[in-house]
C-alpha cells in the first residue's frame, strides 16, 4: 500500500465528491438555489423565421399580459448587444434582421415563470421573408462561407493518387448531435450596489460569462462575479452558449433592480442553442495492393450556422484529426466552414475531432472492402510508425508517444477478434433475415486547447487551523469528477485525507481569467495548478518545521497525515496550528501553463497538442434486414489514460463517452424542414440512447502499462473526449453487417446516424447492386 492509497489520494477509485448528494437528491443545481426576495422571471421571445427582416415589432400585447413587469429589446442594452465569444457577431437581441428560427428578439420579465413564457408568445411581428440557406449542399452551391476555407497539405497527393495501383472516390455524411444535458440552460442574476452583478450560471466557462455580461451592461470585469457550483451536464453545449441566457438575466436585473432568473424549457433550449456540426465528407484516395494509402484528398464541409461561435477552432480540430492513427504522406485536407440560417453550431465532446476521424476511417473501410481484405490489416498497414518520416502529422507535429500498434495488438488478442470474424461470417451465411457485423477501430486524440493561450489555469488553497483545506480552481464540475480528481491531487501533495478537503464553486472572484472546462485538459491544467499551490504551502510548513524542531527543510517528511521533523512526529493539523501561531501564511495560489505547445495558423504547422491519448474498441452488432433495426451485442474497449488519477471516474467517462458516441452514430437525428424550423425539438422526436441500448456484453479495461511520457500531473492523461471516438467501431460494425448482403468488393453507402431507415436504404442498395451484377431482373 502506498502513501496515496492510505489517504485516498491519486490512483484510488475514490467516489465522486457529490455522489452521495446525487443519489439522495440533495445536490443543489442552479434551479435549486434559494431565490432572493423579489426574484422575477424572464423568458425569451424568438424568431418564427429562419431569415427575414423585422418590418414591425408590436410588443404591446406582451407588456399588457398578466404578471408582466417589463420588456427588453436591443434598444435596452446599455453596453454591447453581443454574446458572441471569439467574434462579436451574435446579438443578444436581433435588431432589424433575424437569421435563424429561434433567434432571440426580445425578453419579457414577469412575476412567474408561467406568466413570462405565456407572454413571450404574444408578440405581433411583421416579417419580410428572405430565402434561407439551411443545408450544406445549398451553402456550397451558393458559396455561403462563414470564413475562408482552409487547406492543410503535405507532398503531392494528386500525383501520388494518379500513379497508385488503385483509386477510389467517395462521399459520406455525418449528422449533428444535440447535447441533451439533463439541466437546461439557466442563469440567475442578482444586482448589487454600485452597479455590481452576481451571476449564477450553468456554464463551462465562467470567465467568458463574466466578460460578456460586463460588456452587455457597459461595465468592467471587476463589476461582475460569476459562480457555478455544478452543472447538470454540459458536453460542450455550455462552453459559449450559456452566455446568451446570462446576459439576458443580467440586463433584466439591471433594468428592474431585482434578481431575475431565466430558465428555458427543453423545446426552447433545443431551438435556441447550437449542436454538434454536421458534415459532408468527400474523398479521393490512391492506394496499393496491401491497402497502404499513397495519396489522399479529404474535403470536409461543415454547417456552422449563422455566426462564428467556435466553428473556426472546431473545423481546425477536424483537420488535425483527419489522420486519426494513420500516417498520411501525400495528403491534402480541405475545410469549408459554411454559413447557414440555422442556430450557430458549437462545441460538443470531441470538438470536431470525431468528424475528422470518421472521415479517414471511412476511407480505410472502403479500401478494405474494395480489396477484400480484413479492415484491421488495412488499418494496421497505415498506422503511424515510431521513428523517421512515418511519425509526423500533416501539420508537422511528431507523434513521439505512439503506442497504437501495441495497444491494438493487445485489444485484438483480448477480444478474440480473428475467431469472431470467422464465426460471424459463418453465421451470416446461414442466417436469412438477421446479419451480424464486427469492427475494430483505433483512437489517437490530441490533448490541449488548440488556441495556445487557453492552456493555463489557476487555483486558490486555504489551510485552516484545524488542518482542513478549502480548495478553489478554475474548472467547473459537471458530473465528470473534476473536483474529486483535483482534491485527490491536493490530498497526495499534503498527505492528508481527502475527507479534510472541500472544493468550493467555480468563482471568478477567487480564480480569475479561467479557461473553459473543455478540451479534455481540465484535470491536467487545474490539477497542476492546485498541486503548485499545495507545494507552496508545504514548502512554508517545511521551512517552519525545520526552524521549530531542527534539521533541514528538505528532511521534513509528510506521510499519511503525519509530519516528521527533527526527530519529532506530529499530526498535520498540529503543525498547521503551530504555523498559524507563528504567523506563517497558510493560503496560496497556484498557476500552471502547458509547456512545449504552439501552432501557427498562417502556416498551419506546429505543435497544437501536448500529447495524444490512445484507445481502441471492438464492437459486434446485429441488424434486422426487414426493419433496419440494430442492436449492440458485444463491446471490448482498451483505453490509455496514462497513470490514472482515479480509475473509477475514468471508467465512467469511457462508458458514458462511448454510449454518447453510439447515439451520435446510430439514433440521434436532427431534422429541419424546408423553412428552417427544427422539428426534432423534444424528447418525443429526438431519440437519445437509453439503458436498453447498452450491449449484452461490455468489457472496458484501462491500459495497464499506460504512462504519459509528458510531465502531466502524476503522468495521467485526459479522458473526457477520447472515449466518444471509440464508438466509431459501432458504425463500421453496422456497415460490415450491411456489407454481408453484397458481393465481395461491393461498396457500402451508409451515412451517419445509421438509423433503421438509412440501414434499410443501404441494404436495398446492396441488393440492387447484387441483382445488377448477376443480371437479374430489377423490380
Amino acid at each position: 500500500m502506498t502513501d496515496a492509497d492510505d489517504i485516498s489520494g491519486v490512483g484510488r477509485g475514490v467516489p465522486h465528491e457529490s455522489a452521495h448528494l446525487h443519489v439522495t437528491g440533495e445536490a443543489h443545481y442552479l434551479d435549486d438555489l434559494p431565490e432572493p426576495k423579489g426574484t422575477l422571471y424572464a423568458a425569451i421571445g424568438t424568431s418564427e423565421r429562419a431569415y427575414a427582416r423585422l418590418r414591425h415589432l408590436d410588443l404591446r400585447p406582451v407588456l399588457d399580459a398578466p404578471g408582466v413587469v417589463t420588456l427588453l429589446a436591443a434598444a435596452d442594452v446599455p453596453g454591447s448587444n453581443n454574446h458572441g465569444s471569439v467574434v462579436h457577431d451574435d446579438p443578444i437581441f436581433a435588431d432589424d434582421v433575424v437569421e435563424y428560427f429561434g433567434q432571440s428578439i426580445f425578453a419579457v420579465v414577469a412575476t412567474s415563470v408561467a406568466a413570462a413564457r405565456r407572454a413571450a408568445r404574444l408578440a405581433v411581428i411583421d416579417y419580410e421573408d428572405y430565402e434561407p440557406i439551411i443545408d450544406i449542399d445549398t451553402a456550397l452551391q451558393r458559396q455561403s462561407f462563414l470564413s475562408p476555407s482552409a487547406t492543410l497539405s503535405r507532398g503531392d497527393w494528386a500525383r501520388a493518387a494518379s500513379s497508385a495501383p488503385h483509386r477510389l472516390v467517395g462521399s459520406f455524411r455525418t449528422g449533428g448531435q444535440e447535447h441533451f444535458y439533463l439541466e437546461g440552460q439557466i442563469a440567475l442574476a442578482i444586482p448589487g450596489e454600485d452597479g455590481q452583478m452576481l451571476i449564477h450560471s450553468s456554464t463551462q466557462h465562467p470567465t467568458e460569462v463574466q466578460t460578456l455580461v460586463a460588456g452587455a451592461l457597459g461595465r468592467q470585469a471587476k463589476d461582475v462575479v460569476v459562480e457555478c457550483r455544478r452543472l447538470g451536464g454540459g458536453f460542450g453545449g455550455k462552453e459559449t452558449q450559456a452566455t446568451l441566457f446570462a446576459c439576458v438575466a443580467a440586463l433584466a436585473a439591471r433594468k428592474t433592480g431585482r434578481p431575475v432568473k431565466l430558465r428555458v424549457d427543453r423545446g426552447d433550449d433545443l431551438r435556441i442553442t447550437g449542436k454538434r456540426h454536421d458534415y459532408r465528407i468527400d474523398y479521393d484516395v490512391g492506394f496499393d495492393d496491401a491497402g497502404a494509402i499513397l495519396g489522399v484528398n479529404l474535403s470536409f464541409a461543415s454547417r456552422c450556422g449563422r455566426s462564428a461561435d467556435l466553428s473556426a477552432a472546431i473545423n481546425d480540430r477536424t483537420m488535425f484529426h483527419a489522420d486519426n492513427a494513420y500516417y498520411l504522406g501525400d495528403v491534402q485536407i480541405v475545410s469549408h466552414r459554411l454559413r447557414t440560417h440555422t442556430a450557430s453550431n458549437t462545441a460538443f465532446r470531441g470538438f470536431g475531432g470525431p468528424q475528422g476521424m470518421i472521415g479517414i476511417e471511412n476511407v480505410l473501410d472502403d479500401i478494405a472492402r474494395y480489396l477484400a481484405l480484413d479492415p484491421l490489416d488495412v488499418r494496421r498497414r497505415n498506422f503511424y510508425g515510431r521513428h523517421g518520416s512515418r511519425n509526423t502529422t500533416p501539420y508537422e507535429m511528431k507523434v513521439d508517444d505512439n503506442i497504437i500498434d501495441e495497444l491494438m495488438s493487445e485489444l485484438e488478442s483480448r477480444s478474440d477478434y480473428r475467431a469472431r470474424r470467422r464465426a460471424i461470417a459463418e453465421f451470416n451465411r446461414g442466417a436469412t433475415h438477421l446479419k451480424r457485423g464486427l469492427a475494430i477501430t483505433p483512437v489517437k486524440f490530441g490533448i490541449s486547447f488548440t488556441q495556445t493561450p487557453l492552456n493555463q489555469a489557476g487555483a486558490l488553497l486555504h489551510v485552516y487551523r484545524d488542518g482542513t483545506v478549502m480548495l478553489n480552481h478554475g474548472g467547473t464540475e459537471m458530473g465528470q469528477g473534476l473536483h474529486t480528481k483535483v482534491a485527490q491531487v491536493v490530498a497526495t501533495e499534503l498527505q492528508i485525507p481527502i475527507a479534510t478537503i472541500r472544493c468550493t464553486p467555480a468563482d471568478t472572484s477567487k480564480v480569475p481569467n479561467t479557461s473553459a472546462t473543455a478540451a479534455s485538459a481540465s484535470s491536467d491544467l487545474n490539477g497542476a495548478a492546485a498541486a503548485a499551490a499545495a507545494r507552496t504551502i508545504r514548502g512554508r510548513l517545511c521551512a517552519f518545521a525545520a526552524a521549530r524542531f531542527g534539521g533541514a527543510a528538505d528532511d521534513v517528511a509528510f506521510r499519511r497525515g503525519q509530519v516528521y521533523a527533527g526527530g519529532e512526529t506530529m499530526s498535520f493539523a498540529a503543525l498547521v496550528n503551530e504555523a498559524y501561531l507563528a504567523r506563517i501564511s497558510l493560503s496560496a495560489t497556484g498557476f500552471y501553463r502547458t509547456p512545449e505547445i504552439g501552432y501557427d495558423r498562417d502556416t498551419r504547422k506546429g505543435t497544437p497538442f501536448y500529447y495524444f491519448a490512445y484507445g481502441g474498441a471492438v464492437t459486434e452488432v446485429i441488424i434486422d434486414t426487414l426493419t433496419g433495426e440494430s442492436r449492440l451485442l458485444q463491446v471490448d474497449i482498451l483505453h490509455d489514460v496514462g497513470q490514472s488519477l482515479n480509475p473509477a471516474l475514468d471508467l465512467g467517462q469511457i462508458e458514458g463517452g462511448f454510449l454518447q458516441g453510439v447515439g451520435w452514430l446510430t439514433c440521434e437525428e436532427l431534422w429541419w424542414d424546408s423553412d428552417g424550423r427544427l422539428r426534432t425539438d423534444s424528447t418525443s422526436t429526438y431519440k437519445i440512447p437509453t439503458a436498453t441500448d447498452w450491449p449484452e456484453k461490455f468489457s472496458v479495461q484501462l491500459l495497464s502499462w499506460g504512462r504519459n511520457r509528458k510531465e502531466t500531473i502524476y503522468r495521467s492523461k485526459g479522458v473526457g473526449e477520447p472515449p466518444l471516438m471509440l464508438a466509431l467501431s459501432t458504425f463500421f460494425a453496422l456497415k460490415d453487417a450491411v456489407g454481408s448482403l453484397g458481393e465481395p468488393g461491393a461498396p457500402v453507402q451508409l451515412d451517419a446516424p445509421a438509423t433503421p431507415e438509412r440501414i434499410l436504404l443501404a441494404i436495398e442498395t446492396m441488393r440492387h447492386q447484387r441483382r445488377v451484377s448477376a443480371n437479374e431482373p430489377l423490380r
